[in-house]
């Protein structure tokens, strides 16, 4: 595959933006990830939703209180597992979550009931798998951002997060280069222009980054919470699953009919196109960063 130097430079510039909106909503503070993360998770979920449309028609049927219901019931998932510490008008956000929730998946069930006079396990099913595709990833990453908050030691409340996140993007561009460049034998017949040879070329680049930056920043009292060997599992788990989240994108994408699963970044799609890893990897990271904090 050569180097395309004009998407190159589209991809670039779209993703010079991209890095700062992440940064600033990733770093400022945990209401501003949380607004970031929730345009992200609506974003997704819009994008989810009209690929299976495309994929099942039946699906375009389902009520209006199921399309926004089981959007708004994931989010609350988000709200449910931030600190206990955060609140909103003096009630914790984990309070509203809880019974955001619980009442949003009620009225879904309600909905279908009202309007169809039964319900449609097949459809409630596909939003199921939304909700573990898409906001189950983001919820368990609010949880990682929000988990230190408060703690004495500043930047430490950041880190786990940064670590996912910085494993998928330096994974990310160095399986695009190295494919690139010498990138010969396909991954998979779901996305052609991935290659065994920027597969692993981007895995093992992630993890030899990854694990240089935890030895220079070990020295911090914030940085140094985590050693160098648990950075480079973090990159590891990250760049594999996440690996196989652009495969699951890519599959849904190719059964919808769909080269991108929406247009806001151009060079890079939709929300899925630029999340796909982010959202299957987070899961699988939040497993292993919880062992070693815990």
């Amino acid at each position: 595959m050569a180097l395309n130097l004009a998407i190159l430079k589209t991809r670039s510039l779209t993703a010079a933006v991209f890095v700062i909106v992440m940064l600033t909503g990733l770093l400022w503070n945990p209401w501003s990830f949380l607004v970031l993360f929730t345009v992200i998770h609506f974003g997704c979920w819009i994008e989810y939703q009209k690929m299976l449309v495309l994929i099942d028609k039946e699906y375009a049927d389902i009520s209006i209180f199921h399309r926004y219901s089981v959007m708004i019931a994931g989010w609350c998932l988000m709200l449910y597992l931030v600190n206990g510490n955060l609140q909103l008008a003096g009630v914790p956000l984990r309070t509203i979550g809880w019974w955001g929730c619980l009442g949003f998946l009620c009225l879904l069930v309600v909905g279908e009931i009202v309007q169809y006079q039964t319900i449609n396990f097949r459809n409630i099913g596909r939003s199921f798998l939304g909700l573990i595709y898409i906001s189950l990833g983001l919820a368990l990453l609010t949880h990682l951002r929000t988990f230190f908050y408060g703690s004495p030691i500043p930047f430490t409340d950041r880190i786990p997060v940064l670590m996912i996140i910085a494993s998928i993007w330096i994974n990310d561009t160095m399986a695009y280069f190295v494919g690139s460049l010498i990138g010969k034998t396909p991954l998979s017949p779901i996305s052609p222009k991935k290659t065994w040879e920027g597969t692993i070329g981007g895995i093992i680049l992630a993890i030899g980054v990854m694990g240089g930056l935890g030895l220079l920043l070990n020295h911090t009292p914030a940085w140094g919470l985590f050693a160098p060997g648990h950075w480079m599992m973090v990159a590891a788990i990250a760049s594999v699953a996440g690996t196989f989240g652009d495969l699951l994108e890519s599959k849904l994408k190719r059964m919808a009919g769909v080269k991108d699963s929406g247009h806001i970044m151009p060079g890079h799609g939709g929300f899925l196109d630029r999340f796909d890893s982010l959202l299957v990897a987070a899961p699988f990271a939040w497993v292993y960063l919880m062992w070693v904090i815990g």
